[in-house]
Formats: structure tokens, C-alpha cells, sequence
């Protein structure tokens, strides 16, 4: 009887009491651009997320002369080569001629793009006019996203309550709950002017209050927390056997903060199973902040 067993890039075959191991190259997927290629590399990521497979992802941003996308080429039938599979090519490219040769490689290719232009072309009466860069590139509301992340930076953990007025949001939690990452990225992903303001072990967590300054802006405020389990793992990478990173007192904050945020009706999420990226959809999603980068 044989049995087939895969572990990461190997594959054990078990034939009776014979074991033979052998490495099993991965299937290659490439993101392809004469631009920054964030479009292809966003719009696979979000497709191949569906499927429970490993891949080896390759992303090739500003293919935008011949010399390069010969070079591109040449690592695509690399792939095909190493693999034994046709690489998945996802590719976003104004220049026809470049993108016609990259496609032409040996890969199978996904025109996410084209895919899609001749029923907007239809809907809107108006026939589309690709521009490299007009994606990600600096347009109107590129000052937007610039001002932000200075904004973010200079209001980190309560650095300047003297700013908040200029707040769009206020995010609170007490610490190591991803109050900075998360405005660091509401910051650069839309444009949203993000402060954040820890409630630390300096608190005085029995009678828990806010900030004049905070109170003043509480239309602002959105509270962040997770469970204790997971902020004790986070706070122990950083402090191992600390007060501050024990289960008691990881338990005792959350409480405390939760009833804060309960009291003066700050709205706020777990954050627990969230990357990034969700907290910030999920914090957009209540608020209605305006976006101002599309």
C-alpha cells in the first residue's frame, strides 16, 4: 500500500516499511506591472486566498522598457522550467507590446483590468484611457495621504493632545492593542488623520477616566481592545514574566478599559482575530469616515 504524505516543499511516499522523500517544487505566481504593480499584486493575493494551496509569489513592478520584459521572460520560463507547471501570471499593463510579450511566455495569464474595461467602457459611455501610474501615482489626493502619516507620527501615544482638534479619529486601548499600526495605516491607506492615546500601567485603573482633552473630543474616540490570552503573548514577547505582561494584569486592564469604553459610550472592536487591514475596513465601516484616497 502506498501512502502519499506532503510536508511544506517535500513529499514522503510510505510503501510498506520503504520511506522515499523527495522535494516537491511549489507553483510559481508572478505580479506583473509596467506601474508599481500593486493592482495585479492585491487583486491575487485576494483570489488565490481562496484556494489552500502554497505558492512561490514573485512580484515584478515597472516592467516598462523591451530589455526588462525580456528579462521577465526569461524568469517565467524559469519557473515553468523548475516547477513543471505554467507559472500564474497577474498582470496589470498600459504598454500592449510589453504586455503581449509577457504573456507569451509560457505562463497563464490574468488581465484583472481588461477583464472588466469593456462593460465600464459600456456603462459609462466612455471608452477608457489607461495612463502608467494614474493608479498609485501623486495626484490630488496624494498631500491627503502625506499630511496623514506626519499627522500619525507626531500623535502617537498621546504625544500632543494640543493637536487633537485636527484629529479625523482618536483611537484608544491600553497598550500593545495595535492602536499605532492601525493609525499609522488609516493614515497611508486613505488619508484619515489618526491620533492614538495609550491608557497605561501609569493609570490609575481603579477610578479609570479620561483626559480633559479627550472628553473634549469624544465625538472622535473609538476604542480598541482584544483578549487577554492573545495581549498576554504580545506583551510577554516584549516582557517576559513582567507584571506588566502577566495574565492578572492583562485580565484586569481589558476590564477596566472595556467598562471605560462602556460608560462614556466610545464605540470600539476586538480586535483579536483582525489583521491590520480589517480593523482599519471594520473602524471605517462604523464610523463613516471619508476616505480620501480611492
Amino acid at each position: 500500500m502506498l501512502s502519499i504524505l506532503h510536508f511544506g516543499g517535500q513529499q514522503v511516499n510510505i510503501c510498506g516499511d520503504i520511506i522515499k522523500i523527495r522535494t516537491v517544487n511549489m507553483r510559481t505566481a508572478f505580479y506583473i506591472s509596467d506601474g508599481t504593480a500593486l493592482t495585479a499584486e492585491a487583486f491575487g493575493h485576494a483570489l488565490l486566498s481562496m484556494f489552500p494551496v502554497e505558492l512561490n509569489h514573485k512580484t515584478l513592478p515597472f516592467i516598462d522598457t523591451q530589455e526588462k520584459a525580456e528579462n521577465v521572460c526569461r524568469q517565467i520560463k524559469q519557473a515553468l522550467n523548475d516547477d513543471g507547471e505554467p507559472p500564474l501570471i497577474f498582470h496589470t499593463f498600459v504598454n500592449e507590446k510589453l504586455k503581449s510579450k509577457i504573456v507569451n511566455c509560457g505562463g497563464i495569464g490574468y488581465d484583472f483590468l481588461e477583464q472588466f474595461k469593456g462593460s465600464v467602457e459600456q456603462q459609462l459611455q466612455v471608452k477608457a484611457q489607461p495612463k502608467t501610474h494614474r493608479t498609485h501615482g501623486a495626484h490630488k489626493n496624494y498631500n491627503f495621504r502625506v499630511d496623514a502619516i506626519n499627522y500619525a507620527l507626531d500623535n502617537d501615544d498621546g504625544k500632543k493632545l494640543n493637536q487633537l482638534d485636527d484629529a479625523d479619529i482618536i483611537l484608544v486601548g491600553v497598550s500593545r492593542t495595535g492602536k499605532t499600526p492601525t493609525s499609522l495605516y488609516l493614515a497611508l491607506q486613505y488619508g484619515i488623520k489618526a491620533a492614538n492615546y495609550p491608557i497605561t500601567d501609569d493609570d490609575d485603573f481603579e477610578h479609570l477616566d479620561l483626559p480633559r482633552e479627550l472628553k473634549l473630543q469624544r465625538h472622535k474616540l473609538f476604542g480598541l481592545t482584544l483578549n487577554v490570552q492573545r495581549l498576554h503573548e504580545i506583551r510577554s514577547g516584549r516582557r517576559q514574566g513582567s507584571h506588566y505582561a502577566s495574565m492578572q494584569q492583562c485580565r484586569f486592564e481589558l476590564q477596566e478599559v472595556e467598562k471605560l469604553y462602556r460608560r462614556e459610550a466610545i464605540p470600539f472592536i476586538n480586535s483579536t482575530h483582525f489583521s491590520v487591514e480589517e480593523i482599519a475596513a471594520k473602524i471605517l465601516a462604523k464610523t463613516n469616515l471619508q476616505r480620501r484616497r480611492f
